[in-house]
């Protein structure tokens, strides 16, 4: 069994300086392989409730859980893979695998939640803050409120829909493996 080391957090506002580059305010919350580092930007959470609906701690919680599933999945080499594919395919192929990664980084957050609720540390209404979350930042969602209008060939995370199915397939199973949107997804 694969010992995960834990991630750095980073916490900005504003910008901040990775091993992957410059990144504003405007990425919001990302995760750095190179330097094994969670960046949480301030602002963007705080806008989870405000701008996106999506009110409570354990809606902020999910967000930094998914980026913790990057994480998990840096380690376990399968960023890396990923990585390697989208460079030999097509914008709208690579698109479709990232938002593959994506979902199934929100599957490893949901994991993440089941053992919390194991653990008795959730509190009523939390599952149902996550999985608002989860619907609140779908690429459909984001989009539709930005541009005024969808365009699912240029998805990078996955929709509301997607994204609350693959949290709570993490939620409720609390098994990783549970987690391969490479072999039950459609892209």
């Amino acid at each position: 069994m694969l010992a995960i080391r834990p991630p750095k957090l980073v916490l900005f506002r504003g910008s901040v300086d990775s091993a992957c580059g410059l990144a504003s305010s405007a990425v919001g919350p990302f995760y750095c392989s190179p330097d094994s580092r969670v960046y949480l930007d301030r602002s963007f959470l705080e806008d989870l409730s405000k701008r996106f609906g999506a009110p409570g701690e354990f809606a902020r919680a999910y967000v930094i859980a998914h980026e913790v599933g990057h994480h998990v999945q840096n380690q376990l080499g399968i960023m890396d893979k990923a990585l390697q594919q989208r460079g030999r395919m097509s914008e709208s192929r690579s698109n479709a695998l990232s938002v593959l990664v994506e979902l199934q980084a929100d599957c490893f957050a949901g994991v993440w939640g089941h053992s919390a609720k194991q653990r008795n540390l959730l509190d009523p209404g939390d599952v149902e803050a996550g999985l608002g979350a989860a619907a609140a930042i779908g690429d459909d969602r984001l989009q539709q409120q930005s541009r005024g209008r969808v365009s699912p060939e240029s998805f990078t995370h996955g929709s509301s829909a997607q994204r609350v199915r693959w949290f709570r397939a993490g939620l409720a199973s609390g098994d990783v493996n549970q987690c391969n949107t490479f072999e039950t997804a459609k892209p």
